[in-house]
């Protein structure tokens, strides 16, 4: 799996401070910054997050390139709807045998061989149908769930977060959660402010998992503060 930062608004923090001044103030377009003169940015955003004024975090986007992640865990990544997908297309792109072994299957030598050898058979035969004349867009449909993917996505700090509460949870399938962990420590060099309290519920406040908690709400929020 491979995870990069693209692209970010330029000053993702001093852009949200600048959003949050126009809301509370008088001043016109020209004068906003000179009001920011002097004020400290990170604690006028903790005040702003505390507040639950997110609405402003929505101004600072951060735009991802991800490659190597299964199909299962990007059909799990577009259900979050507010944001944006490239992806690339199974239907003008040949598939090449590439693909992801969960880490349950790969411990257990006897599954992880066998599902080697379906896998690999898959692709055979998609191969097979591909040079025989079968359109892509039709052979495609044998493809399996563990097949990778590559896929650009932008979304804004408001859905981040959201994103790393649901997705950075030890309750998230492994995969995506790691993916999520990974994306998470990116967009903290650029945004310290703004992702300090980000992951999981349990980093900030209480476990929202209910009975379903996985019991370490210390570990994890040890695990995501040192990210």
């Amino acid at each position: 799996m491979k995870v990069a930062l693209l692209k970010f608004t330029p000053e993702p923090q001093k852009t949200v401070c600048l959003a949050a001044k126009l809301c509370y103030s008088d001043s016109n377009i020209d004068e906003l910054e000179d009001r920011l003169k002097g004020v400290s940015t990170d604690e006028f955003l903790r005040k702003i997050i505390r507040m639950g004024h997110l609405s402003v975090l929505e101004h600072a986007s951060f735009t991802f390139g991800i490659e190597g992640i299964s199909r299962a865990t990007s059909h799990q990544l577009v259900r979050h709807r507010i944001a944006s997908y490239s992806q690339q297309s199974q239907r003008y792109v040949r598939s090449r045998d590439e693909y992801v072994i969960p880490p349950s299957v790969e411990k257990n030598e006897d599954f992880c061989a066998r599902f080697k050898d379906v896998v690999e058979d898959i692709y055979q035969f998609y191969q097979e149908m591909v040079e025989a004349g079968i359109p892509g867009e039709d052979a495609r449909y044998v493809l399996p769930n563990a097949a990778t993917t590559k896929i650009i996505v932008t979304m804004n700090a408001r859905e981040l977060l959201h994103f790393f509460r649901l997705r950075c949870c030890e309750r998230a399938q492994w995969e995506i959660r790691e993916m999520a962990t990974r994306m998470l420590e990116l967009v903290k060099k650029d945004a310290p402010v703004i992702f300090e309290d980000a992951g999981p519920s349990c980093v900030a406040g209480a476990c929202s998992e209910g009975e379903m908690t996985c019991g370490r709400p210390l570990e994890t929020r040890r695990k995501f503060k040192n990210l």
